[in-house]
């Protein structure tokens, strides 16, 4: 069993920085793909960025976000700049074990076994 708390969320202006911490318990965090994901009201839960070795982002964070991980503390980042209030969603944490931390890591919300409560954040105009 893995358990995810993430935290960092909060109101922020437009072009403003926040970094999101999801801290993770209980099974082995560096053989985990971890991800972030977000939704917002009345959408789907989308895919935001994600991590193995290598980073991965969806496009439409590409360039102002970026996903890092300290496998010492059990905790993976999302740090956001250049925000947009497109980007106001609860965030998402998630944790897959994976036999290979070398293998691409999944950009499916439904491949993913451990899910953190969410944090929200909200860009402002």
């Amino acid at each position: 069993q893995v358990q995810l708390v993430e935290s960092g969320g909060g109101l922020v202006q437009a072009g403003g920085s926040l970094r999101l911490s999801c801290v993770a318990s209980g099974r082995t965090f560096s053989s985990a793909a971890m991800g972030w994901f977000r939704q917002a009201p009345g959408k789907e839960r989308e895919f935001v960025a994600a991590s193995t070795v290598y980073g991965y982002y969806s496009d439409s964070v590409k360039g102002r976000f970026t996903i890092s991980r300290d496998n010492a503390k059990n905790t993976v980042f999302l740090q956001m700049n250049s925000l947009k209030p497109e980007d106001t969603a609860v965030y998402y944490c998630a944790a897959k074990l994976v036999g290979s931390m070398w293998a691409a890591a999944p950009r499916s919300a439904r491949e993913y076994d451990y899910w953190g409560q969410g944090t929200q954040v909200t860009v402002s105009s």
